[in-house]
């Protein structure tokens, strides 16, 4: 019996007399007369799919299921290459919602595809050596941790060929690369913040206010909807998070709890729900009017073009994100004498070593009040009243 053949298909953009254009895949199929005819798929609008990248994500899910025969008939990888087909055949396919999330998904195929495949796609797996790995990993224009979860992707996929039988090491394992930060985040001081808020339009107020006083990740501020906020017990139900133009779950179980509102919170929300234009229960709390509200926000549009050129209007030389204000958040629950637990309880953190990181980046004069009481203690000398940022300690 002939062994099938993998096939890559191919991608076109295809114009509609009534309607924007489209993305289209293509693909040959053998009928049952065993004759190739060719095949399509219709995989968006351009509106929907903006530029040739999305439409190759959108196109995987097909890819990968017209090339399932042809796959699990191949037997054992004679290249990495082919290894790697199998391990996305088995383990990233996006029609699954279990397991991964479709973010961490995403991440795994570009690093694929534009790191380990070029360069080691052709290898035969067993040619690969752990010396020649870390030197390629230290060559790559990348910041650390991006070196650390490319050696990473790239071990996974020598374990799955493991699992499967089909090799008997993982040259990876031994790999060092370092994933310290060339530089800490930047995070605002209140002065900052305060200015920056001012200058901001009402939506991307609203956003920065939200991110900056919950430590939500702007996925999962996208991913709220209006039966979400419960404005009498000042709480919000964290539920769902918005990535790469797909509503998933939130990055771990615990991000999944409810999160206090501050009164000024509120009031913005009560706000905003009266213009922006989808106030019902079911509708998004930040919807996107480029697809009626269907969807939420797309959020690098407003960081990009609103938050990032007035941040530097009002004289704020740091790089500016929406994570710069979870950032500042967990800044300022760690200078102000908080329980580590409490704000590892704020903050959703999964594990308590996240939390005594953001306690180890705490300021200098927050260090010098801490240094002087254990001081004033150890010589018995009177205790003084100090301030930080003008609060009496």
């Amino acid at each position: 019996m002939k062994r099938p053949r993998y096939q890559f298909g191919s991608l076109y953009m295809e114009s509609r007399r009534n309607g924007p254009d489209v993305w289209v895949y293509r693909w040959r199929e053998t009928n049952q007369q065993g004759s190739r005819q060719l095949r399509k798929q219709i995989l968006g609008t351009v509106k929907e799919l903006r530029n040739q990248a999305d439409a190759f994500r959108a196109a995987e899910t097909f890819r990968l299921s017209i090339n399932r025969q042809a796959v699990e008939h191949a037997g054992p990888p004679p290249t990495l290459r082919k290894l790697i087909e199998h391990y996305r055949l088995k383990e990233l396919p996006m029609d699954h919602h279990e397991g991964k999330r479709r973010s961490t998904k995403m991440g795994y195929i570009s690093n694929l595809d534009n790191h380990i495949v070029p360069r080691w796609g052709d290898y035969l797996p067993s040619r690969v050596t752990t010396i020649e790995v870390e030197e390629w990993l230290k060559s790559l224009v990348l910041a650390p941790a991006s070196r650390a979860k490319v050696r990473n992707v790239l071990s996974m996929i020598f374990r799955h060929g493991m699992r499967w039988g089909w090799l008997d090491k993982n040259p990876v394992t031994m790999v060092r690369v370092s994933s310290k930060r060339l530089r800490r985040p930047d995070v605002l001081t209140a002065e900052e913040f305060r200015s920056l808020l001012e200058a901001l339009p009402q939506r991307e107020r609203l956003l920065g206010t939200i991110c900056a006083t919950t430590g939500l990740r702007i996925g999962e501020v996208l991913g709220l909807k209006w039966e979400d906020i419960n404005f009498t017990t000042h709480m919000a139900d964290v539920l769902r998070s918005y990535s790469d133009g797909a509503v998933g779950p939130c990055k771990t179980e615990i991000s999944e709890q409810p999160v206090p509102l501050d009164e000024i919170v509120l009031e913005g929300l009560q706000g905003w729900r009266q213009v922006s234009g989808y106030p019902e229960a079911s509708d998004w709390v930040f919807a996107s009017d480029h697809h009626f509200g269907k969807t939420p926000l797309w959020p690098d549009s407003p960081r990009t073009k609103i938050l990032q050129p007035i941040a530097r209007r009002v004289g704020i030389t740091k790089r500016i994100g929406w994570h710069t204000f979870r950032r500042t958040y967990s800044s300022l629950l760690a200078s102000t004498g908080n329980d580590v637990k409490v704000v590892q309880e704020l903050m959703r953190h999964s594990k308590i070593s996240t939390t005594m990181e953001v306690y180890a980046q705490a300021g200098m004069e927050q260090k010098r009040v801490a240094q002087r009481r254990a001081v004033d203690v150890l010589l018995g000398r009177k205790p003084r009243i100090a301030t930080i940022e003008g609060a009496e300690l």
